[in-house]
């Protein structure tokens, strides 16, 4: 649990280095907080969407009709936390990728190029591939030009 509370405590420190573990168990623990929290959401908008004729007349209306009633007081509550928690967790989230990749050695605005990357169509779908291989890759040994090895330091300073 400690590897997820560390980017909350360094919420917008984009100095430094982060270790991988650091990263994917903040990235893990939101996709599964996003999970819980937006998928009553999504199971009522697939529920009511499953429920109407595709092949009635109006079928579209009554398919819009049925989302947005389907969606439900709970699943609006869900989906306006998971907004409220991913709102708030949008620095540390920049911070902590910005971090892994100077553990890697490389510049905080390859984030930057990564994003405008995948935007463009079929060059999006190899830059994501590319950045997914880039965050598992182990960080360089020792110190580099953005800090020390944060595997070199021991856990009582890692997590004071």
């Amino acid at each position: 649990m400690q590897w997820v509370l560390l980017p909350l405590k360094r919420y917008a420190e984009f100095h430094g280095r982060s270790r991988r573990m650091e990263f994917w168990s903040f990235a893990l623990f939101n996709m599964i907080l996003g999970l819980v929290l937006a998928g009553p959401f999504y199971y009522a908008m697939l529920s009511a969407t499953l429920s109407v004729d595709p092949n009635s007349p109006g079928a579209d209306a009554a398919m819009a009709d049925a989302m947005l009633s389907g969606a439900g007081t709970f699943g609006m509550i869900g989906i306006g936390l998971f907004s409220l928690y991913a709102l708030a967790t949008l620095i540390p989230n920049i911070a902590v990728t910005v971090r892994r990749l100077h553990d890697r050695d490389m510049s905080g605005w390859w984030y930057l190029g990564f994003i405008v990357a995948s935007i463009i169509p079929l060059i999006g779908l190899l830059a994501s591939i590319a950045f997914i291989v880039v965050m598992f890759l182990p960080g360089t040994d020792g110190p580099n030009r953005f800090g020390e090895d944060p595997k070199g330091v021991s856990g009582a300073e890692t997590f004071s």
